[in-house]
């Protein structure tokens, strides 16, 4: 496999397996004025990241208050042309799929489908007998113990080998089914992408309907999301956004459709644009996509971080993550592939909402400083949001 492939794989595969904890956000400068399309200092901000020899070709970040929605952007949507990101760019949101599971799975809890103390033995017993004990609830908030499949060694070679693989992503789990859990149940948080395979599985198993087709029904059409889907192949819809892998001195290479979906399916396989991700933001942090009582629930959270970390103090709860800012909290999701890093979240009453997208894998093992650094601007656009 040519060299700028093999590292593109290794920093998929070691992105999405533990999380590391992050240090404090660096601190940002204040948000300023800023215009419709971009101007002013939070459209610097981003034009900083761009600017790093380590940055991401492009970054976009969507604000939404009710019906006014505010963009900015810096960067290029594809290297080699002039091409502006827009926000009707097909994009991945790797683990802010995640999210995305989770709505399907609340859903079907507020209408008495699933419950939240279903068990994997209730509900999937094919699975191994070892995993029995596992709930919804801890799936959903990484406390179940699960062994992460896409740390599989076996896992880890199909992709090596064949990046374009389709998987059959209702097994999944047969990678890692031979191993105990890590650790017993709800006892700690661990991350692992196990949890909303095992989700989108109960899903299914509660409906008879496939997890795409929950999604429509449950997501996709409640919140008038048009340019949002699940694909099994590697190909993007068009327009999209370009994802690159960055070095330091050498030029960035385009790894957009170096992987299939079907490999990270319900746990970071959604393609959705910057539109529709900050409408989804808004629609499940808060608002009527889910009940109040549901809601509850949702935000119980326990000691844990997204991955990659987003800004201020995280913490855990159903398939959703608390950002505790300097200028308040808001409720949202984070997700890093090779070539994309998102940040989506909205305010409590779920009338605001904001999505930053960049367009190359940032990290804690992949790049610390630029992390840091992105995390300073993701809450920079979260005080801009709050201030209104």
């Amino acid at each position: 496999m040519p060299r700028r492939h093999g590292r593109a794989v290794t920093a998929l595969l070691t992105a999405s397996l533990v999380l590391t904890a992050a240090g404090p956000a660096a601190a940002g400068s204040g948000p300023g004025s800023a215009g419709e399309d971009g101007d002013g200092a939070l459209r610097a901000r981003l034009q900083e990241l761009v600017d790093r020899p380590d940055g991401p070709p492009g970054a976009i970040a969507v604000l939404r208050d009710g019906d006014r929605v505010r963009v900015y952007r810096a960067g290029v949507a594809e290297v080699g042309t002039d091409r502006a990101p827009r926000s009707t760019d097909h994009m991945r949101l790797a683990s802010a799929a995640k999210a995305f599971s989770g709505a399907v799975a609340l859903r079907l809890v507020d209408c008495g489908l699933l419950g939240l103390d279903d068990t994997i033995a209730g509900r999937l017993p094919s699975l191994p007998a070892a995993w029995g004990a596992v709930t919804l609830r801890q799936l959903l908030n990484h406390t179940s113990g699960l062994p992460d499949y896409s740390a599989a060694p076996a896992f880890v070679e199909q992709i090596r080998a064949d990046p374009h693989h389709v998987f059959d992503s209702r097994h999944l789990l047969d990678y890692v089914a031979g191993e105990d859990l890590e650790f017993t149940p709800g006892s700690r948080y661990h991350y692992s992408n196990s949890d909303n395979i095992a989700v989108a599985l109960m899903a299914e198993a509660a409906t008879g309907q496939r997890y795409e087709d929950l999604l429509a029904t449950e997501v996709y059409q409640p919140l008038g999301l048009t340019g949002t889907s699940l694909p099994s192949g590697y190909e993007l819809p068009e327009p999209y956004l370009h994802g690159y892998a960055v070095q330091r001195n050498e030029p960035p290479q385009d790894v957009s459709t170096l992987f299939g979906a079907s490999g990270a399916w319900a746990s970071g396989g959604v393609v959705s644009t910057p539109k529709d991700f900050s409408a989804f933001a808004a629609g499940y942090a808060g608002g009527p996509l889910i009940s109040e009582a549901t809601r509850q629930q949702q935000r119980a959270f326990v000691a844990g971080a997204s991955e990659p970390a987003g800004p201020g103090a995280n913490r855990a709860g159903l398939a959703i993550f608390e950002y505790t800012t300097r200028c308040g909290v808001v409720y949202g999701h984070t997700g890093n592939t090779a070539g994309y890093t998102q940040f989506g979240a909205g305010t409590p009453d779920g009338r605001r909402s904001l999505t930053v997208s960049v367009t190359s894998q940032v990290n804690q093992k992949v790049d610390p400083d630029l992390l840091e650094q992105l995390r300073g601007v993701e809450e920079d656009f979260v005080c801009a949001l709050l201030d209104g």
